[in-house]
């Protein structure tokens, strides 16, 4: 007897503790069902409205550079807030998020210290306007043009389409060279001719062909000079200004006209010489 009435409260126990496993599971899978729910629905909507304000943006008369920092600020403070409500969800306190944040507050500061820096140069960057988007820039040996300014970094696409994403502290501190904030351009030629070569000659040739290329501007008016008297060659310097989307197509074909007509007028390249003297 004794034995059946301590078998009872066993069974009535494993009951109990099986009826609280299936119902704080349900409960559990309620809660991480909504909390996906709620992530994948707030990500849809951050996509929406990010869509949405890129097209009022876009009619805008705003600066380009300006939409893209915007842009992205939002969609970074939007996708903070919607991981704390997901955080949230999930039963955790955000309060209680918030206190250990702040208790570890010099440890996260001197991790974002770098970001809030790039946040900074990224203000600097489109209240003092060195570059903005479309241009092509130069920095520490690294040139591209200008895709984006986001939140913490600008991007660049190289002349081969490589995407280099450079902080906003750097550029916005650094020295950079903006080649597309002039609307024109000055191009130079060294070109490199023989001893013996009628300079005079040179440069009516060179006059020609620079007086046939109608992308050169007429003002200033184009310089020809003889620049040096090197260990073999006589150098010709030749400068002409251009609108700066012509530079590189205007200094590749004058190359080519150069060396097709020199050839035509028997205006004879320079090639290294070694001149043996001996005594008989």
């Amino acid at each position: 007897m004794n034995n059946l009435l301590l078998f009872i409260p066993e069974e009535l126990r494993l009951e109990k503790i099986t009826e609280f496993i299936f119902t704080e599971g349900a409960r559990l899978g309620w809660t991480i069902l909504k909390a996906c729910l709620i992530y994948l629905i707030g990500r849809f909507l951050i996509q929406t409205l990010n869509k949405i304000l890129k097209q009022v943006l876009g009619k805008r008369d705003l600066d380009l550079s300006v939409k893209t920092f915007v842009l992205s600020t939002i969609n970074v403070v939007l996708t903070v807030l919607l991981i704390i409500s997901v955080i949230g969800t999930l039963g955790f306190q955000t309060t209680s998020f918030a206190a250990l944040l702040a208790s570890a507050g010099v440890a996260i500061g001197m991790a974002l210290s770098g970001n809030l820096s790039n946040f900074a140069g990224g203000l600097i960057i489109l209240l003092f306007k060195p570059f903005r988007v479309g241009d092509y820039i130069e920095y520490q040996s690294i040139g591209g043009t200008v895709r984006e300014i986001q939140i913490f970094h600008t991007l660049l696409t190289t002349s081969d389409n490589k995407s280099i994403y450079v902080p906003n502290s750097s550029l916005s501190s650094g020295i950079i060279t903006n080649y597309s904030k002039q609307s024109t351009r000055r191009v130079e030629w060294i070109i490199s001719i023989e001893y013996g070569e009628d300079i005079e000659k040179v440069k009516k040739v060179i006059t020609g062909i620079l007086a046939g290329e109608t992308r050169i501007l007429p003002s200033p008016v184009p310089f020809i000079a003889l620049k040096n008297l090197g260990e073999s060659q006589v150098e010709i310097v030749v400068r002409v200004w251009v609108e700066s989307s012509d530079y590189w197509s205007v200094y590749f074909d004058i190359n080519q006209q150069i060396y097709r007509t020199f050839n035509e007028q028997k205006i004879n390249f320079p090639f290294p010489q070694l001149t043996i003297h001996t005594n008989k």
